[in-house]
C-alpha cells in the first residue's frame, strides 16, 4: 500500500527532531456547494532540523516514532532546497 504525501507549512520547530506542518485543504460545503478549507497539524521526524518556520515542506506517513509523531520529511525535500526553490 503507498505511503500518503501531503504538502503543508512549518509552523513549528521548537522540538529536537520534530516539527509541526499545517496541512490546508479544500472541499466543498454539501448544503452550500462554496469552497472551504481545513486545516489540520501533524508531527514530522525531522533528523537534521533543517526545517524552519514558514517553509513549505512535503511530509510522508511512517511508522509511528512516538505516540503522535506518524510522519517524516521527504528525504528529496528538505528546508534548504525549498527555499532555493522559491528564488
Amino acid at each position: 500500500m503507498p505511503r500518503r504525501v501531503l504538502q503543508g507549512v512549518v509552523v513549528s520547530d521548537k522540538a529536537d527532531k520534530t516539527i509541526t506542518v499545517l496541512v490546508e485543504r479544500r472541499l466543498m460545503h454539501p448544503l452550500y456547494k462554496k469552497f472551504i478549507k481545513r486545516t489540520k497539524r501533524y508531527h514530522a521526524h525531522d533528523e537534521a532540523n533543517a526545517a524552519k518556520v514558514g517553509d513549505i515542506v512535503r511530509i510522508r506517513e511512517c511508522r509511528p516514532i512516538s505516540k503522535t509523531k506518524t510522519w517524516e520529511i521527504l528525504a528529496d525535500e528538505t528546508a534548504g532546497d525549498a527555499k532555493a526553490a522559491e528564488s
